[in-house]
């Protein structure tokens, strides 16, 4: 199965919510990111991206790593994500939908059963949020 390489984020608000994004012409939710440009860094990947889709101005002191995760990519068919994933906490005000995304939302540990997410987040990077989560 072909590796897909991305860099993802756990972003937090004050009340323990997670921020999740959908990209235009898909149906899952994930967590904001995407893939590197030749020569950048996982956390340099996810700085330029989180300032695309969202506006977000971050630096790498902001975020924090979480580790390697691969599960099943949400849109590629056949293909698995290998995610180098941080975490970060900001000010839901900080953000706005951008370049390809069509929706972001903000959810609790509640939305997991009744939203449509991607394998990567529901397999890892939401349990790290929500810990209850975990099998």
């Amino acid at each position: 199965m072909p590796d897909i390489l991305v860099s993802a984020a756990v972003i937090t608000d004050d009340d323990g919510r997670v921020l999740v994004v959908r990209k235009q012409g898909t149906v899952r939710f994930m967590q904001p990111g995407g893939k590197p440009e030749p020569g950048e860094t996982p956390a340099q990947t996810l700085i330029r991206e989180l300032h695309e889709e969202l506006g977000l101005l971050l630096d790498e002191g902001d975020l924090e790593p979480l580790g390697t995760f691969v599960s099943e990519a949400a849109n590629e068919p056949g293909h698995r994500v290998v995610a180098e994933a941080f975490a970060t906490s900001i000010d839901p005000a900080s953000v706005a939908v951008q370049a390809e995304l069509a929706e972001l939302r903000w959810i609790t540990a509640g939305d997991v059963e009744t939203l449509p997410l991607a394998p990567l987040s529901t397999e890892h990077l939401l349990p790290i949020a929500w810990p209850s989560l975990r099998d």
